[in-house]
């Protein structure tokens, strides 16, 4: 299988629902890559609509959610099997995963009869232990893999009493030492600096914008009590579309391609919402700062 371009230019993350929307953009030159939930797909009976997509020259990157790349056990090897199969049925140039962790253990132990997952994406402690056990699964996951690896910042809506790293410096540290690429998500970014109480754009320019693959947006809620749900299931608010101008931006600045910037959408995942949002997107990437702005 030739592999496909890497990710460049917007794109919406492939879901049955919207899977015709996808198709028309692609036959308009309006697709030129999507992402699929690894968990989601047997390689060997890919949907009839994503390997038209991959056919047609639509670049389809596997992104996984299960891996645990932050925990402390070894990564599952079918887990890593699986995202090295799709890949190579996919024709993908690179696998993504999450900075996280999502299970307490891998096998059954004497006080626990059951592995303990968390049915969700969990922040590792940014600590320099943390860091040594995230760095050697990621080459654990490397050498598994057909094609490089990128991962992806999780929304972190608690930070650990032992960090001693914020978000930038422990996925700086872990580009250096294992040349990883990054799936930068400004929407959870976002999410993790109204958490802290950090300041968003400040945050964003000091990851290393030249080890990211592509990019993620989602939408999501703002209560009136300051709190931010990273639903994946709303619009995307103004404070992440503005972060998206900022990326841009940031990258035009450096004379440095913008990489690829996907929406992603979980529920509510109608063709009538979606267009809309990826025609925001599409503004937002568009949208120039004015001189001076841009930091």
């Amino acid at each position: 299988m030739v592999r496909a371009p890497a990710p460049h230019g917007t794109a919406v993350a492939w879901r049955r629902p919207v899977a015709d929307l996808l198709a028309s953009y692609a036959a308009a030159g309006d697709l030129s890559f999507t992402e699929v939930v690894a968990e989601n797909v047997d390689p060997a009976r890919l949907p009839d609509e994503l390997v038209a997509l991959r056919d047609a020259g639509v670049t389809v990157v596997p992104h996984g959610v299960t891996l645990g790349l932050a925990g402390a056990d070894v990564p599952d090897p079918r887990r890593l099997a699986h995202l090295a199969a799709l890949a190579e049925a996919l024709g993908a140039p690179l696998v993504s995963e999450h900075v996280a962790f999502v299970r307490a253990a891998a096998t059954p132990d004497p006080l626990h009869g059951d592995v303990l997952e968390a049915g969700h994406l969990l922040p590792p402690p940014r600590t320099a232990e943390s860091l040594e056990v995230l760095v050697e699964n990621v080459r654990t996951a490397q050498a598994a893999l057909p094609v490089p690896l990128a991962v992806e910042n999780i929304a972190a809506l608690f930070a650990w009493p032992e960090d001693t790293l914020d978000e930038p410096d422990f996925l700086t540290a872990l580009v250096e030492r294992t040349d990883c690429r990054l799936v930068l998500d400004v929407a959870n970014l976002h999410a993790s600096a109204v958490a802290r109480g950090s300041d968003p754009v400040a945050d964003l320019l000091r990851f290393p914008l030249e080890a990211v693959a592509y990019v993620h947006v989602a939408g999501g809620q703002e209560r009136p009590d300051g709190l931010y749900l990273d639903t994946h299931a709303h619009a995307m608010v103004p404070a992440v579309l503005g972060l998206v101008t900022t990326l841009a931006a940031a990258y035009r600045q450096r004379g440095l391609p913008v990489p690829g910037i996907l929406l992603e959408r979980d529920e509510d995942v109608t063709p009538e919402a979606v267009a809309g949002e990826y025609d925001a997107l599409r503004a937002a990437v568009a949208r120039r700062l004015p001189a001076g702005a841009d930091r």
